[in-house]
């Protein structure tokens, strides 16, 4: 694998420079980025998938949604819906995609829309009659046709875009320079005995302008699995035969926390949408076993043939530090864009 990256290194530097040259276009006003007097928060990442979007999002809503009507927008990434669509009683992961019906029915008091088109997804949530006061835009780092008023950038532990390369011959979507354009910097799955120094290491490495502020979150996993049938404490199931299933980009966390030498781990495709075929497959292997799933795959498989033996853990983000600067930076930004 490695000896095939290297050989794509001419076109990981063709793909560099077209990149390149649509920021600079967009930077410079020659192509057109659409500004909104809503605050609008980008949530995104240099690298292909696997940052710790999702929990960063509800990180963000669950600070700002008590105290203004919050509104997410996403692609919706494999949806069978196509245009701006608003969630209601009638959603599901098929018409929204997993993350943003995973956001509907987490926060019910929230709106949750859909559209490829950014910038027409936001002009159609402020044409609701109930408008938000802000907008956080899940994995739009890269979609410059909107300028938010704040970007905050995703950078997983372990696999720093500084020490990655454009791809194909690495991970970057863009070079290592659209850092410049966050005003925040998390690292994101860090360990939670990540020391000062190692904190300090990787900020030396990432080299953040002055105006730029870094932070360090961890996953912080629930002590319970939960399902239709109620909740599981984990104490009690990590020493039950089970089956751990998972269609996410890194789910070794996962699996870590969770099993026991004897446990059967299965790994679909991120986003992966499970056939009936899988899903009898998924049965015939379980034997009557409990099945665990992630927080992201339950909302796809809840109503499947597996839900009488189907549980998911649920996950949140926690910053190991400057928690309160971390709120007032974002709080400040929301004020001053409503004031002007």
């Amino acid at each position: 694998m490695k000896i095939l990256r290297k050989l794509l290194f001419p076109f990981a530097i063709i793909y560099g420079i077209v990149t390149k040259i649509r920021n600079f276009l967009f930077d410079q006003g020659i192509k057109k980025s659409t500004s909104f007097n809503v605050p609008v928060i980008a949530v995104g990442n240099l690298s292909v998938g696997g940052t710790g979007k999702t929990p960063q999002i509800e990180y963000l809503v669950r600070m700002l949604s008590g105290f203004y009507k919050v509104a997410t927008l996403s692609r919706g990434y494999k949806r069978q819906s196509e245009g701006f669509v608003l969630a209601d009683e009638k959603a599901n992961a098929l018409i929204l995609g997993d993350e943003p019906f995973q956001y509907y029915k987490k926060f019910p008091k929230i709106q949750v829309a859909v559209d490829a088109n950014r910038t027409n997804g936001i002009e159609q949530l402020l044409s609701q009659k109930i408008k938000p006061e802000i907008i956080l835009l899940d994995d739009a780092y890269q979609h410059r046709k909107v300028k938010a008023g704040m970007y905050i950038l995703l950078s997983a532990y372990g696999d720093l875009y500084a020490d990655d390369f454009i791809l194909p011959m690495g991970n970057l979507r863009e070079s290592r320079s659209g850092a410049k354009r966050a005003k925040i910097v998390v690292v994101t799955k860090c360990p939670a005995s990540l020391s000062t120094e190692d904190q300090n290491k990787i900020a030396n490495k990432l080299r953040l302008n002055a105006d730029q502020e870094l932070y360090f979150s961890i996953i912080q996993y629930d002590t319970v699995v939960q399902g239709k049938n109620g909740q599981l404490t984990v104490i009690s199931i990590k020493g039950t035969d089970k089956v751990l299933l998972a269609g996410i980009a890194k789910p070794k966390p996962f699996f870590e926390y969770l099993k026991k030498e004897t446990d059967l781990c299965l790994t679909y495709p991120d986003h992966h949408h499970f056939s009936d075929a899988d899903l009898n497959s998924i049965l015939e292997k379980a034997k009557g076993k409990i099945i665990i799933t992630t927080e992201k795959d339950y909302v796809r498989l809840k109503d499947s043939m597996l839900q009488k033996q189907l549980y998911y853990l649920p996950i949140q983000s926690r910053l190991l530090a400057k928690t309160d600067q971390f709120k007032d930076t974002i709080l400040d930004f929301v004020k001053t864009t409503h004031a002007m």
